[in-house]
């Protein structure tokens, strides 16, 4: 860091396994990618490009090649898996994520019904071409979930070869693990932790009430995802009690 602080939490260093923080492009430019790398790479462990803006990408390749130069992982939105399979293209996908180079992906049927079985199979199949990130959860609002099937999905995600599996809540952060208004469905997730390790939980996370309500629960080294470029810095700060809200959790109360 740029000088020396005390009481100040230990964040896991990269590579890391987890306190990782998974940001979503939703379409910057070729120069702003090295903007944002410059002052965010080293807070940022992995980029999504998100849903489908990957197929309408202009230079997609020069850009991927761009996040790739600064070490850093991408896949593409689990949309767009699931365009390439309500297509029948899942070989297609395949050929695509090794002809960018693409070294991780995410399975996920938050916009389409996948029989449970077949998507673990598509995990298993996935595992042997990339790191595979397992999207649990659906982007329809009025579809409810109960916390016994969360892990039993979790759960069955990671044992078919998932890396990590992602709690959904879409970009907005208004569906899944959170009501429409935003707010955390707190019960939920703290049942989910009781069976599922928190490092193997990547939390969608875009706004910044529920990066808190994480922080405070799990640690500094909560999993986050959905970040917004412009929002990495700040999270880092938040992290390690360097921003407002969480200015106390890490000084001691003497």
């Amino acid at each position: 860091m740029n000088f020396n602080l005390t009481q100040i939490p230990e964040r896991t260093a990269k590579p890391r396994t987890h306190g990782l923080t998974m940001v979503m492009d939703k379409g910057l430019s070729i120069n702003e990618v090295h903007d944002f790398m410059s002052v965010s790479g080293p807070h940022t462990d992995v980029v999504k490009l998100g849903f489908g803006t990957s197929y309408v990408t202009p230079n997609l390749r020069q850009k991927i090649e761009v996040y790739q130069s600064y070490g850093m992982p991408i896949y593409f939105g689990g949309t767009l898996f699931e365009a390439f399979l309500v297509r029948n293209q899942f070989d297609d996908y395949i050929a695509v994520c090794k002809d960018y180079g693409i070294s991780y992906v995410e399975v996920s049927d938050g916009s389409i019904s996948i029989p449970h079985a077949e998507k673990c199979g598509y995990i298993e199949k996935l595992t042997k071409h990339a790191t595979v990130l397992s999207e649990v959860g659906s982007k329809d609002a009025a579809h409810i979930i109960p916390p016994y099937k969360w892990i039993e999905l979790m759960r069955a995600e990671l044992e078919a070869g998932a890396s990590y599996v992602i709690a959904e809540a879409r970009e907005a952060g208004n569906v899944g693990i959170y009501r429409g208004s935003g707010e955390v469905r707190e019960g939920l997730v703290q049942e989910i932790l009781t069976q599922i390790p928190a490092e193997k939980i990547i939390w969608e996370a875009p706004q910044k009430a529920q990066q808190l309500y994480f922080l405070e629960l799990i640690g500094c080294n909560v999993n986050l995802g959905n970040i917004a470029p412009n929002e990495v810095i700040p999270l880092e700060a938040m992290r390690i009690g360097l921003r407002g809200d969480t200015f106390e959790l890490y000084l001691d109360k003497k």
